[in-house]
């Protein structure tokens, strides 16, 4: 699950023709860069936009890398179809926790709530999605109540949704990228999604797994869990994806999942 986008992006970028790398820039819309505490977070929004639904993304890392940036085709494809884009950063491992980093979002969150209408959002559509680490504190923070009046999660890859199961799935322990983010055991049910399913209404639920199986696995499991709970759940399996790819192809034009994740937003907010 380490995700080294940063690193692989730039490859990606260098191997792109000019006028390829050009094009790509001039489709993608310039943020306006804000402060909500503990860290920094982007807005992306079109001129005279009003009332409009947003997505706040959350990026992945392992929770100890990435940021705000990492957000490859989305902001431009989803202000093209009518939405606003916020990114967010959050604070790294090993400077915070992971407690930590889910107050954090769920700060930028009320931040975001409080003041999107300035620049043309409805804090009462709001769809927070994530990817990996970002993917888990996204679960986290939704299931157990830190997002309040969200309208949707979006769901993209991660094993982190039950620690407990997770280790016990692995003969007792957790492998070392999950064993660095998760070191207390006595903490793994607090920072666990699952745990907080059926303690109060969820919003509607899109859920995303690449080509693991074992992510395949719990992404089932968590839809399980979900539905008899009585939530909205739509799972995309995401087989043919790999744990990148499935968070980089968002956005892009005649991607499966693109469709599907557009399908899922447009009949959450509209």
């Amino acid at each position: 699950m380490i995700d080294r986008r940063h690193f692989v992006l730039a490859s990606v970028a260098a191997l792109l023709p000019t006028d390829a790398s050009a094009a790509r820039r001039l489709r993608q819309p310039a943020p306006r860069t804000l402060d909500y505490g503990p860290a920094k977070l982007d807005v992306y929004a079109r001129d005279r936009a009003t009332g409009a639904p947003v997505v706040l993304f959350i990026h992945g890392g392992a929770w100890r890398l990435g940021n705000r940036n990492n957000v490859n085709a989305k902001p431009g494809f989803l202000l093209a179809n009518g939405f606003l884009f916020v990114s967010i950063d959050y604070r790294m491992l090993p400077k915070a926790d992971v407690a930590t980093q889910a107050s954090d979002v769920e700060k930028a969150y009320a931040y975001v709530r409080a003041n999107i209408a300035k620049y043309g959002g409805d804090p009462d559509r709001i769809v927070v999605m994530g990817h990996s680490a970002g993917c888990h504190l996204a679960a986290l923070t939704g299931f157990r109540g830190g997002l309040p009046g969200v309208a949707g999660l979006v769901l993209d890859d991660t094993e982190a949704y039950d620690i407990e199961a997770l280790a016990k799935a692995q003969g007792g322990t957790l492998r070392p990228i999950y064993a660095q983010a998760f070191s207390d055991p006595s903490q793994w049910r607090a920072l666990s999604p699952a745990t907080y399913i059926g303690k109060g209404k969820h919003p509607p639920v899109f859920i995303a797994y690449s080509k693991a199986p074992i992510r395949a696995a719990v992404a089932r499991d968590l839809a399980d869990r979900l539905r008899t709970g009585g939530t909205k759940v739509t799972l995309f399996d995401g087989s043919a994806y790999s744990h990148m790819a499935i968070n980089r192809r968002v956005g892009e034009d005649g991607d499966a999942l693109t469709a599907a994740v557009m399908a899922f937003l447009k009949a959450t907010v509209t």
